[in-house]
């Protein structure tokens, strides 16, 4: 690292990736703490032999090169203890050690990467749960008891939702979600063997049950449960964990949201439903350029295929055992934001680059890609950001929420992208968004049943749902209707003129 590199670093001040110690004669106690803190999160540097003041508020005058003094014996003293059992894992190269020269002065600089998934958690004193550190924007902080326990099951080589479920039988299987799978299976697969097998053999061969060989002990794994489980036996076994969907966008007055899932008794909520429900919820307003295939029509696009990886992305990765977990599908006007529970296991460059891939949920991702969802050779990321920047909608956004262990990932969508190609689903005549004909069959359509949906509207018209708004709000604009009451349940429309 240059001298230039360093001071544009410290011009920032201490952050998550920055750590500076004054270290002018010995090696500090706390060093080892922003080393396991940096190994847990996603590395950074610590700089030995500058001085901070906390208490200055300009960033530009907090930090003071005092320089170090005996550079050989500290660095002496670091490669001791780092391969003693003060730590429990030494994963600095010695390319990482560097001694720099600032404004005339000597200091260390210790790059500490990020360690990777199967080494995680580095910790210190022989004791992951008091020795754990990782990285906020405010310094070290010890780790709780569950993110040390997140990092032990994200270490296992086998994923997380292998493992048998004790008690948990076919009786705790929805037949419908297992039979619908099943049927999708069919038609993706229509001479594989699997589709002679029953129930139980189907699902052992999926992954979703399984037998413990020393005990003698059989049921369903953590995926069996979760794809295909009743909600009941679900809840009893992962009540920390939620699904959620909210439709946030074409909001009116004072709504929250146009359409929820959450559990409310009416769906059997496993992750086979919740796929399937939202799933085409997510692309409804996605343009669906008409054109054909021989004699079949094919609506499928780029954009939707990435909005299928990153939804699929979001389950497979979900971490399914922390305390509060939430999958949580979000539709805005401008963007489409899915999250999920658990940091990512991968450095977010890696993501960026593709190539590399590692589950939380292999077995439910293998269930999903059966049925035609996703990729499992690390080329769905960016696939994803081709997909978008092909549409000039923007690049999509990866986040890594440390501090909330939920990642999100956010699809930018232009919002005028549903109006320009949302009436293009009925074909050349009658589905033209800005259709005076249309926009008067809408009128008509509200006049002749003040409770029609829009849903309805869409139905009657055979165009998208983006088109029915904008022209629900031109004629609100022309001060044609009213809507009266909840524009989701038991409001209606009042024609004006």
């Amino acid at each position: 690292m240059t001298e230039t590199e360093i001071k544009q670093m410290l011009a920032q001040g201490e952050r998550l990736t920055l750590e500076c110690k004054k270290a002018k004669t010995e090696l500090p106690k706390s060093v080892w703490e922003s080393y396991s803190a940096f190994a847990n999160t996603i590395g950074g540097y610590i700089l030995l032999g500058i001085d901070e003041n906390r208490k200055e508020t300009d960033v530009a005058k907090r930090f003071t090169i005092i320089g170090v003094d005996n550079i050989p014996k500290l660095i002496s003293d670091l490669w001791n203890t780092i391969n003693s059992n003060k730590v429990n894992r030494n994963i600095l190269l010695d390319s990482d050690v560097e001694v720099n020269t600032i404004d005339g002065k000597s200091i260390i600089c210790i790059h500490v990467p990020q360690a990777d998934w199967r080494m995680k958690p580095v910790f210190l004193n022989e004791n992951p749960y008091k020795g754990s550190f990782k990285r906020n924007h405010e310094g070290d902080y010890h780790c709780t008891e569950m993110e040390v326990r997140a990092m032990i099951r994200d270490a296992n080589e086998d994923g997380n939702d292998g493992g048998l479920l004790d008690g948990f039988t076919l009786d705790d299987i929805d037949t419908n979600s297992l039979h619908g799978y099943r049927n999708q299976f069919r038609i993706l697969n229509a001479d594989h063997e699997w589709n002679d097998k029953d129930d139980k053999e189907f699902l052992r061969l999926l992954g979703g049950y399984t037998k413990n060989r020393q005990t003698g002990k059989e049921g369903l794994t953590v995926a069996g449960l979760m794809m295909f489980g009743t909600g009941l036996a679900i809840r009893e076994r992962f009540g920390n964990f939620r699904m959620d969907y909210l439709d946030m966008s074409h909001l009116e007055g004072e709504e929250r949201y146009r359409d929820r899932l959450t559990y409310d008794g009416r769906w059997e909520n496993n992750l086979y439903q919740f796929f399937r429900i939202v799933m085409p919820k997510l692309t409804f307003d996605l343009p669906h350029p008409f054109h054909m295939v021989g004699y079949q029509r094919v609506d499928d696009t780029p954009q939707m295929k990435a909005v299928r990886e990153g939804f699929t992305n979001s389950i497979i990765h979900s971490d399914l055992f922390l305390d509060s977990g939430i999958l949580r599908i979000e539709k805005h006007d401008d963007c489409l934001c899915l999250r999920n529970p658990g940091n990512l296991k991968l450095p977010i460059e890696n993501i960026y680059e593709g190539g590399v891939s590692k589950a939380r949920n292999p077995r439910i991702q293998n269930m999903l890609r059966m049925i035609g969802y996703g990729e499992n050779i690390g080329s769905g990321f960016p696939k994803i950001i081709s997909a978008w920047q092909k549409a000039g909608w923007g690049k999509p956004e990866l986040i890594d929420k440390y501090e909330l262990q939920e990642v999100e990932l956010r699809l930018p969508i232009p919002k005028e992208t549903g109006g320009q190609t949302g009436g293009q689903t009925g074909g050349q005549t009658g589905g033209q968004t800005g259709s005076p004909k249309t926009i008067e069959k809408v009128f008509k359509l509200i006049k002749d049943n003040p409770y029609i949906t829009r849903q309805e509207l869409v139905d009657k018209l055979a165009i998208k749902a983006s088109a029915i708004q904008k022209h629900i709000e031109k004629l609100k604009a022309q001060k044609r209707i009213e809507r009266v009451g909840s524009s989701t349940f038991g409001g209606h429309w009042e024609i004006k003129e």
